[in-house]
């Protein structure tokens, strides 16, 4: 202790004098040794020091009962406050007092008195053997006996903190330290609740975590997935100098200079395959050569230089400076002499199933071959031809992703003098060797993958058995072997699929030859051997984790076996040399470093004592070659985790994804084995690390999106969408079945059982979750509601095909939940609904858009408001009445109203164009004029009427204009298209009354339209929630429009006569004026096509049958409208003439009935008869015809003309204004009005 000092005689006493400060007064006096002074008890110390006594009090009420701890208690319980009270005047004091005056460390001005205390340490061991076995005893008179017996039993052990006793003090008797029993009870019983709520929590977190981690997860197991990650790697933190110690200072130092070597190199290593390979692998990756703006390869490039700036070139020889290497000749040869012996070691290797890393290791033989040859310029001629002829057993070697090596161009390049002594047909033959190996790899593909597909399901099937086996205590080096034995078998599997993959890929890409498709679907089969194996490790990762520990002991102490035995052989021979002495120090130095956890670092160290303790046949050859396998496997599984994730993957399918299409076609074509796209998922999820080191993009996260898009493009244009429409074919045609669309027979066509791809689990890429079920189902849901929107009258088809989906795939349908809309159902007259009697018509949305085809093919009745269809192939024809249109309305919502309004105004604006060609005629417009003038003439001869045989000689004229091949004049087409016109005018009518239906129909619960409260100002006078005002406000405004909509409605026929009349009644539009006089034709024209369309009703071919037809009366109505020739058209008087004409016949007719009836000529009879039913026929037609052109005048407003409307339209004008001001004056003059 640095600030403890021991003060003697007089120094003492001077330095008390000097003291000031409390921490100094704590300084050790009284003489003695540190050690005899500060511990208690030491093993040093006397025996006769009497330990304080200690006994428990018992319980309450039992015997021995201690009765003075109750007044104890009281005494405490009356203390507490006043020590309260007394901290309350100490803060008040010290506020007051100046600072520092109740500092306890400021003894100055103190003139009381200062206690001065001896510190002791007391001397702690972990042993029990001082626990207090004293018995109890309420007999004073063994006190005496207890005290010899404590002092006997704490001075032959080391003092606990509960028995520390103040030096020099010797008490005979002491007083118990008496021990609350209760009072620990009362802890232990808190203690104990709070423990047990820590688990409960914890018990409820862990249940959280195991419902989050549910059944969604993949079938294959995700490793980005897992909560917890084991990492098996060895680790401690003990450095090279602290491992290598042996009495040989000399080996001490080589071995430690080799290892450190060794450990920079892998550091070099793996700094540079994750740092420079990636960065150099994706340069230039991630965008497309079409989207690459000009100058952004110049960037990336920019990027990319200081990247390139960390490699450096290593110099030999330089002038000056460091060793010279080159004229060395002694590590010259040691150099070849090593190459050699490495490459004997790694050629009798190549090939065999117990391959491991032989290939990069030959890849190492050949660069320290040509590093010996740029230091030395010499070249072992035997060498370099041995070098080449591994060629013909490894063509190339894939140095990491796409970069193939070649082992005969490499030595060329890097050895142009040994490159000269090979004549071109040896180099030609090592590429035809390369091809050939490389076409009769692609034949072996399929064989090698059903070989592999056995061994690794056989392996697996190990694995599982082994693992779940319980460990037995008599068998447990057996079962360790076992164990040792599969991990190593997965690893070798692992490396021989891998390389495979790897060549075969690599070799097609750098020789530009196109691959198989059957090459291509096996190799794509590897694959998924490849990370089956890797995910059978992560699956059993516990278990394999719990096991690895124990294989790694019991490997190093087979390891110990054997050295220990070479050891024994060693120390056993007398003959004394300095490299014998070597040997053992390596061997002790290799027995130190097996004594531990199994690191990178040991087992280094270890093969570095091996490399001199195997000198001098220390091992026999029996010996060595099991040694060498033990520590061999001992790498493999030390390193287990990080040998399968290298071996297993897969980052190098970046290059070759465009065997992805191929892959998922075979994959839709084999959906027996659909689980298997999994592990493809799993494998493309490999490259996704690599990418984040790429250096010439600004942000990695470009090159990890365009990725994402290009493989899930491809996964939904190869897989998905294609097993959606294979999907909607087969319920398309099973549905359809009865129409014998397509072959169904299995037997004969094939069957493909695609719901095994709705088996699957939700498959994890990049951050999100394929759940091909789902995506199946949303696009049925959304193609089944969409074209049963469009085609209403397909909905129960679309049904079926939702529920046929559910039992053949177990696809989960949402319903489509559409309102009514068109679909009106019948009721019997006990009002009970007959659904099976429903059927649909046609939907607003149908209307609107083929407006010209509805009006040409339905007919219109005025008075009940229904469209009937003019002709169908069914034996029904289809209506449209208000309460279609109103279910449509609140389909679609209100604004489909203005919609539909101004695709008919488009329509109108086609069809008045048709109109005005057709009046504007020179032999129409002469016609009319001609029966103006003749009119006006005559109207005071024939009492202001207009003569029905003009009316009727104009029908007849027309015909001689020409006649269409079905038999129709000009005039019927003319009647046509005013009908048309007409039938679209009485839909916008409709559309006013729907829209009226379906505001009365939502708003009829509100108790009082003119009274609607305002629930906003509610809820705020309330002060609820934002969300609920929010609400309220939202409310009100439904309520608005729908009442503004259910009590005025839009009045959609003037909106339609304002915009079209300015033109029709302009000047330029003159020849429009004459149509008031072709009226009387056309309603001649028209009576004589309803008379013939309803005598059709009864007859068998009912084709051109229709019983009304009241869009002509609409037409007519809304053209005088149009034009402001109510008037004129009135002063024809046409219908008092029709009438007069047909009575005054009907009139004659009787009256020649009675002169004939005398005749009794039946024949003639018969046809008086007709004649007369006829000619009343004729004139009830004609009533009918003028009661739909005065109801459809009601409305236009035929009781006023133009001029009168717009004298109204002022008065209101003035009226408004008026009324503005006088609101505004009496407003201004009387404040609270507002």
């Amino acid at each position: 202790m640095d600030g403890c000092r021991v003060l003697k005689g007089g120094e003492e006493t001077a330095q008390k004098q000097q003291k000031t400060i409390s921490k100094e007064l704590l300084s050790v006096g009284n003489g003695g040794g540190i050690h005899d002074k500060l511990l208690l008890n030491s093993k040093r110390s006397s025996k006769n020091v009497t330990s304080p006594q200690i006994a428990k009090v018992p319980r309450s009420g039992g015997e021995g009962t201690v009765h003075f701890c109750v007044p104890v208690l009281d005494r405490l319980q009356s203390f507490l406050p006043q020590m309260a009270q007394a901290n309350e005047r100490l803060e008040l004091q010290m506020e007051e007092s100046p600072a520092g005056q109740f500092d306890i460390e400021n003894i100055e001005g103190n003139h009381g008195k200062i206690i001065e205390m001896d510190v002791a340490l007391v001397e702690l061991d972990d042993s029990d053997g001082c626990e207090t076995e004293e018995s109890e005893s309420e007999d004073e008179s063994s006190q005496s006996e207890e005290d010899e017996q404590g002092e006997e039993e704490y001075g032959g052990s080391d003092m606990r903190e509960d028995q520390l006793k103040l030096p020099g003090i010797r008490v005979k008797r002491t007083g118990k330290i008496e021990v609350l029993e209760s009072m620990n009870e009362i802890h232990a019983e808190v203690q104990l609740k709070n423990y047990g709520k820590f688990l409960e929590e914890y018990t409820s977190q862990l249940k959280g975590i195991e419902d989050a981690l549910d059944e969604s997860i993949g079938d294959v197991w995700d490793f980005t997935l897992d909560p917890i990650a084991l990492q098996l790697l060895p680790y401690e933190q003990s450095s090279l100098l602290e491992l290598i110690k042996t009495e040989n200072k000399v080996l001490n130092k080589v071995i430690t200079v080799y290892a450190a070597l060794c450990c920079e190199i892998k550091k070099l290593k793996h700094e540079a395959e994750t740092k420079f390979y990636t960065g150099l692998l994706y340069y230039g990756e991630g965008a497309s050569h079409t989207s690459v703006v000009e100058g952004e390869s110049q960037i990336q490039m920019g990027r990319f230089i200081s990247f390139l700036q960390a490699c450096v070139e290593q110099q030999f020889d330089a002038l000056g400076e460091g060793v010279s290497v080159s004229k060395n000749t002694t590590f010259a040869e040691e150099f070849a002499l090593n190459i050699r012996t490495i490459f004997t070691n790694v050629e009798s290797k190549l090939g065999e199933p117990a391959e491991i890393d032989q290939r990069d290791k030959y890849v190492g033989v050949c660069g320290l071959f040509v590093l010996h040859f740029h230091i030395f310029r010499t070249v072992d001629k035997k060498l370099f031809k041995s070098l080449l002829d591994v060629c013909k057993k490894v063509p190339a070697v894939t140095l990491t992703g796409n970069i193939m090596w070649f082992a005969d161009t490499f030595l060329v390049a890097k050895v142009p003098a040994a490159a000269k002594m090979l004549d071109k047909k040896s180099l030609q033959g090592i590429r035809t060797q390369r091809d050939s190996f490389l076409q009769q790899k692609a034949q072996m593909l399929v064989k090698d993958v059903q070989s592999y597909y056995v061994f690794v399901t056989s392996w697996m099937m190990k694995m599982e058995s082994i693992l779940a086996k319980e460990k037995r205590a008599d068998k447990f080096a057996e079962d360790l072997s076992n164990r040792c034995t599969i991990f190593i078998q997965g690893i070798l599997y692992a490396y021989s699929i891998s390389t495979i993959i790897k060549t075969t890929m690599n070799l097609y890409m750098s020789m530009q030859k196109p691959m198989t498709k059957t090459s291509v679907k096996a190799l794509c089969r590897l694959v998924e051997l490849l990370k089956a194996v890797e995910h059978t490790f992560h699956r059993r990762a516990m278990v394999v984790a719990d096991s690895v520990s124990h294989i790694t002991q019991h490997l190093q102490y087979q390891a110990l076996n054997s050295i220990a035995t070479a050891k024994k052989r060693v120390i056993s021979d007398k003959k004394y040399s300095e490299q014998r002495l070597d040997v053992l120090s390596a061997l002790v130095l290799a027995e130190n470093a097996l004594n531990g956890p199994s690191t990178k670092e040991r087992r280094l160290v270890v093969s570095l004592a091996l490399s001199v303790g195997t000198q001098m046949k220390t091992f026999k050859d029996e010996e060595l070659l099991p040694l060498q396998l033990v520590l061999k496997k001992l790498d493999l599984i030390s390193e287990l985790r990080e040998r399968v994730k290298i071996q297993c993957d897969c980052s190098f399918l970046y290059w070759h994804r465009a065997v992805f299409p191929i892959y998922l076609d075979d994959a839709y074509d084999h959906a027996v084995d659909a689980a298997r796209i999994h592990y493809m998922f799993s494998a493309l999820r490999d490259c996704v690390p690599a990418m984040l080191h790429a250096k010439h993009l600004e942000s990695c996260e470009q090159l990890l999106e365009n990725y994402n898009l290009e493989i899930m493009d491809v996964f939904k244009e190869h897989l998905l969408d294609k097993l959606c429409k294979e999907i909607e074919k087969d319920l398309r045609l099973s549905v359809h079945t009865h129409l014998k669309l397509d072959d169904r027979n299995p037997f004969k066509v094939g069957m493909k059982d695609l719901a095994h791809f709705f088996y699957l689990k939700p498959i994890r890429f990049f951050n999100r979750f394929i759940d091909i079920k789902a995506y199946v189902t949303h696009y049925l849901d959304k193609t089944f509601y969409n074209l049963t929107t469009v085609a209403l009258h397909d909905w129960a088809t679309y049904s079926e095909m939702r529920n046929l989906a559910t039992q053949r795939y177990g696809l989960v349908m949402t319903e489509a939940h559409l309102p009514s809309q068109t679909l009106e159902q019948f009721r019997s007259s006990n009002g009970i609904d007959n659904s099976d009697y429903s059927f649909q018509g046609l939907d607003v949305l149908e209307i609107m858009r083929n407006i010209h085809v509805f009006v040409s093919r339905y007919l219109y009745n005025l008075n009940n408001q229904i469209f009937i269809e003019r002709t169908s192939n069914n034996k029904h024809l289809n209506t449209i009445n208000i309460r279609h249109i109103a279910n449509s309305i609140r389909t679609h919502g209100t604004g489909i109203m203005n919609t539909t309004v101004n695709f008919t105004y488009q329509f109108l604006r086609k069809k008045f164009y048709i109109f005005s060609q057709f009046m504007y005629d020179e032999h129409i417009k002469s016609r009319l004029i001609k029966d103006i003038r003749f009119f006006r003439e005559i109207k005071d001869q024939t009492d202001q009427k207009y003569p029905f045989e003009r009316a009727e000689k104009f029908n007849r004229g027309i015909r001689k204009l020409g006649i269409t091949p079905d038999g129709q004049s000009y005039l019927d087409q003319f009647r046509q298209l005013i009908s048309q016109i007409g039938n679209a005018m009485g839909y916008v009518r409709m559309i006013r009354s729907g829209g009226l239906h379906c505001c009365s129909n939502a708003i009829r619960f509100v108790p009082d339209l003119e009274d609607i409260v305002n629930f906003e100002e509610l809820v705020k006078e309330e002060g609820l929630s934002e969300e609920t005002q929010k609400s309220a406000r939202v409310l009100d405004s439904v309520l608005g429009d729908l009442t503004s909509n259910s009590a005025e409605g839009t009045e959609y026929f003037k909106k339609l006569v304002d915009v079209f009349a300015p033109e029709f009644r302009s000047t330029k539009n003159m020849h429009l004026r004459n149509f008031y006089m072709i009226v009387p034709p056309l309603t001649v024209n028209f009576a004589e096509h309803s008379i013939s369309c309803k005598e059709k009703l009864n007859k068998k071919n009912k084709v051109g049958a229709a019983f009304t037809d009241d869009g002509f009366a609409m037409g007519v109505a809304y053209i005088l409208k149009l034009l402001d020739q109510y008037q004129e058209f009135d002063s024809l008087h046409w219908l008092q003439a029709v009438r007069e004409k047909y009575l005054r016949e009907m009139k004659s007719m009787v009256k020649e009935q009675n002169v004939q009836a005398t005749s009794q000529d039946e024949k003639l009879m018969q046809t008086m008869n007709l004649t007369q039913k006829r000619l009343d026929i004729y004139l009830q037609e004609f009533e009918l015809l003028y009661f739909s052109l005065s109801s459809a005048r009601i409305f236009f407003r035929a009781d006023k003309t133009a001029a009168e409307e717009n004298q109204e339209k002022k008065d209101k004008d003035e009226v408004s204004k008026t009324g503005n001001g006088d609101s505004s004056s009496s407003s201004s003059t009387d404040p609270s009005a507002k």
